[in-house]
């Protein structure tokens, strides 16, 4: 028995949501107005899985999440509006411990139910199965604590330097890297790419399925936190060393050749691959232009199977490939598929994956 509570200010959207799972006999659900009320269900109802609003009056979707991350680490799955201030504050959640996000359904919502419903039952399934690394979000809490405490008692330290950002330089590319990740995504994408030099020595391609209007707000998110430029991928950008290139959501991202340079372009979904931007048409698409022996594949936590047989058979071919361990991944399945496929060179933990990309490379 999964028991799902679901937060949201609105009694329609609560009605909403409710509706996907009145029917299944292993559901129990309960409701909440607002963040404080959530939390008085979190110690009584002791939920599996939340989905949170991320607007409420009283406590704010974020607030709680916090507190939810704290008290009780538990799956959560925030849902979201479609506009660029839910994407920001969306991937300000996974931040803070949110394992997922889904957009509300949009226009005439009885229209919409066909395609939202299925995906909110996979998503909370998925949910109920996922890694909450809870000893490591309350150690970062701590530590925010202190620091916010001892900030007062010294003076502020003097800014790092700045390193610069690598330009742009058009010509011969050796090979790439080509990382593909889901549910769990965006921190993991943190955990590696800041790990990377400005100087890193190849392009790096990221499919993250992500709708479009979060797809820009995560490079630009992940270009401050990183060395290297990160940049979302709307038009055709020739690679370039010491570039991520992040493909743009509810579409694919593939290499292709213009004027004889490689450049990484969008491409519009297809219906022969069931996720977006797809990792599979990437590795597909980079085949036909590197040989396997200079790709490097990485695929890291997410639902699902995408990237699995195309980065096995680019291993095939004489290829390297890293899976993320399980112990790490919030949704062991995209790696987890590469590993019984046999595709998968090294299993790693992803605090060790920019280690054995620079060991590969250098």
């Amino acid at each position: 028995m999964i028991k799902l509570l679901i937060v949201d200010d609105s009694a329609l959207m609560r009605r909403v949501l409710g509706s996907v799972f009145k029917d299944l006999d292993d559901f129990e659900i309960a409701f909440a107005r607002n963040g404080m009320e959530a939390l008085e269900r979190l110690r009584e109802f002791q939920p599996h899985v939340i989905t949170l609003d991320v607007h409420m009056p009283v406590m704010e979707g974020l607030a709680c999440l916090d507190r939810i991350m704290v008290e009780r680490p538990c799956p959560v799955i925030m849902v979201s509006s479609l506009t660029a201030t839910g994407a920001d504050e969306t991937l300000r959640a996974i931040e803070l411990g949110a394992v997922d996000f889904i957009l509300k359904p949009s226009g005439a919502i009885s229209l919409a139910m066909d395609e939202f419903a299925p995906l909110l039952l996979e998503k909370v399934r998925t949910a109920a199965r996922a890694r909450v690394p809870s000893a490591s979000r309350l150690a970062e809490r701590v530590r925010l604590k202190l620091q916010a405490a001892g900030s007062s008692l010294r003076q502020a330290a003097p800014a790092p330097p700045v390193t610069p950002k690598p330009v742009a330089v058009s010509g011969q590319v050796e090979g790439v890297v080509l990382i593909g990740t889901s549910t769990g995504g965006p921190p993991a994408l943190d955990e590696v790419l800041s790990r990377l030099p400005a100087d890193f020595p190849w392009p790096i391609l990221v499919a993250q399925h992500m709708p479009a209007s979060f797809t820009g707000p995560l490079s630009r998110r992940l270009d401050k936190l990183c060395p290297l430029t990160v940049v979302e991928v709307t038009s055709p950008i020739s690679l370039s060393p010491g570039y991520v290139y992040v493909g743009k959501g509810d579409a694919d991202i593939v290499v292709d050749s213009r004027n004889g340079t490689l450049c990484a372009d969008v491409a519009a979904n297809g219906a022969e691959y069931r996720w977006h931007p797809s990792v599979d048409r990437l590795v597909a698409s980079c085949m036909q232009h590197f040989e396997p022996r200079r790709l490097v594949g990485v695929l890291m936590t997410g639902m699902g199977n995408d990237g699995a047989a195309a980065m096995t058979q680019m291993k095939t071919g004489g290829g390297r490939t890293i899976a993320e361990a399980e112990e790490t991944a919030v949704v062991w399945g995209m790696p987890g598929e590469l590993v019984k496929s046999g595709g998968a060179t090294v299993v790693l933990p992803n605090h060790r994956i920019a280690a054995q990309l620079l060991q590969w490379l250098r």
